[in-house]
């Protein structure tokens, strides 16, 4: 009799047992594998938005107070020569336009900051997301340009010790001193406005960080510079007794008219920044996530019960050409 070699129904049932746990193993590991990388891939995505978009304000806000070669504490029609400020320029309060008011009697204003009760902003925005804060600086840029390097598409601060003035490019050699440095001038407002995207075929609300920017010809022209920046706020850090040292903190809700005009009394800056994720994440189960801008007493205190991920960012920068750290050369 011929005797039949393979596999009883018992052990075929037994292989099939443990191939199905080795499977179930195998999907578990990768199903686990796939939400931590998507979770790994937002919050460096989030991380990387903050960083970004810290880094871009910072370069603007430590330029706050440099004039060049300007050394004069005012901006007055005796040694300042301006220009008419573009039709649709940003501004707030007094001599706060793209260029010094020369007939205002107040000091022109470099650093400029508000809080938003509606969708509107300085004259020139009205997109801005409610409830967040809107800064406005003016500053040159740190490296001298000669004048053969100069075009029509930037303005210029022409300055010397005790006279400056603004002009659009070219700037001719001839046409100026030859103590005189030549600097690029630059006007910006940055504020959170909110957009709609399609993303994978859904219509997605976004919170973008956006930038108005002073351009000869355009005037304020409207920047998208990072997406997924969900609110912003700036605490100001002032020296009250002229000793070049912070005395104290004070949120745009508590600053003066004389604490903006004046040019040696905000020493710092203080950040505070909140990413959130482009997608909602179905599988987040946090609830009642609560975010704190600050530690003032006018503190901004954010809860949210969706499924967005979300980072806060701070820091603070300081004000390297204001109070004893007034440029000079």
């Amino acid at each position: 009799m011929k005797k039949h070699i393979g596999f009883t129904l018992v052990e075929m049932m037994v292989a099939l047992f443990i191939g199905g746990l080795v499977l179930g193993g195998v999907m578990f590991t990768y199903l686990s594998m796939k939400v931590t990388t998507r979770d790994t891939m937002t919050i460096g995505e989030l991380q990387e938005t903050g960083r970004l978009a810290m880094n871009i304000m910072q370069r603007d806000i430590e330029q706050i107070g440099f004039w060049g070669t300007y050394y004069e504490k005012s901006m007055t029609s005796e040694n300042t020569d301006t220009l008419t400020n573009p039709g649709n320029d940003c501004f707030g309060g007094l001599n706060n336009g793209s260029f010094p008011d020369a007939a205002s009697v107040t000091n022109f204003r470099s650093v400029y900051a508000v809080n938003t009760t509606d969708n509107t902003a300085l004259s020139c925005i009205n997109n801005v997301k409610k409830d967040t804060d809107v800064l406005q600086v003016k500053f040159l840029e740190g490296l001298e340009i000669a004048p053969a390097e100069t075009n029509n598409n930037f303005y210029y601060f022409i300055a010397e010790q005790d006279r400056g003035e603004f002009r659009r490019g070219p700037v001719d050699a001839a046409s100026i001193s030859g103590n005189a440095t030549v600097w690029r001038y630059r006007h910006h407002v940055y504020y959170i406005s909110e957009q709609t995207f399609t993303i994978n075929e859904q219509q997605i609300s976004v919170p973008v960080l956006m930038r108005k920017r002073l351009r000869p010809g355009s005037g304020m022209v409207t920047e998208t510079i990072m997406e997924g920046v969900e609110d912003i706020r700036f605490v100001f850090g002032l020296d009250t007794t002229n000793n070049s040292r912070v005395d104290t903190y004070k949120s745009i809700e508590n600053m003066t008219n004389s604490d903006w005009e004046s040019r040696q009394s905000i020493l710092t800056v203080q950040v505070f920044l909140l990413t959130r994720s482009l997608m909602p994440d179905a599988n987040l189960k946090l609830q009642n996530q609560t975010y704190t801008l600050g530690e003032d007493a006018n503190k901004r205190e954010l809860t949210f019960n969706d499924n967005f991920r979300r980072a806060l960012f701070t820091t603070t920068i300081r004000l390297n050409n204001v109070g004893a750290n007034l440029w000079r050369i």
